[in-house]
């Protein structure tokens, strides 16, 4: 006689942003389709590369209708349907006021998404991110490299992004803002180099348990 054993499967959980809103602000987590992964402290060269440019944009945005925020800012995806995916990009630009909440979270889809590599980031921001952003219909998507002081730009066309490669000598137009480019020499110029990103690393942010 032959017996059936069943095997016990335990389930990933699956989080909204009803339970995001409830986590301490640190450790800060990102979720994605109701996953939850934990963000790493930001290296000197990230910072430095975040702040010159959030300056670059401010300066430019300065009374006008679009709005740049720099992380820790909420970005909810999907607010309208599932509101399982909450991201912090570095930098985002939000041109459609009515999509900011009190000024605490963008509800819906930013114009423009900015993510700069550290060495725990790469794979989340290059696959994982990159994926939410595109499905979602970011129409400019840049990542930038501060180790090899590169940067990819991807541009929404026809459901599908176009990559654009530039250096630390380019000056960078930005498709979402008519008139407005980015010299990322000015970008780079104070930057400390870091260590080299770990392109063939397979390990991701860790997963939030309880």
């Amino acid at each position: 006689m032959s017996v059936a054993i069943a095997q016990k499967t335990t389930a990933k959980p699956h989080y909204t942003y009803a339970d995001y809103a409830t986590w301490p602000d640190y450790p800060r987590f990102e979720l994605i389709n109701g996953e939850a992964f934990k963000m790493g402290a930001p290296s000197e060269a990230h910072q430095a590369v975040l702040i010159a440019l959030s300056s670059i944009f401010w300066n430019f945005l300065r009374g006008k209708q679009c709005r740049v925020y720099m992380a820790p800012f909420d970005v909810r995806i999907n607010f309208d349907t599932t509101d399982d995916t909450v991201v912090q990009p570095d930098l985002v630009v939000i041109c459609d006021r009515s999509k900011l909440e009190n000024g605490k979270h963008c509800l819906g889809v930013p114009d423009l998404a900015v993510e700069i590599l550290s060495e725990s980031n790469m794979r989340h921001d290059k696959i994982r991110k990159f994926n939410v952003y595109l499905n979602a219909g970011v129409r400019e998507y840049w990542i930038i490299d501060p180790h090899s002081r590169a940067v990819e730009v991807y541009l929404l066309e026809n459901g599908k992004y176009h990559v654009a490669h530039y250096d630390d000598t380019s000056k960078i137009p930005v498709s979402v803002l008519d008139g407005f480019e980015v010299d990322m020499a000015e970008v780079f110029e104070d930057m400390i180099l870091e260590a080299p990103v770990n392109n063939d690393s397979n390990a991701g942010p860790a997963v939030f348990t309880e």
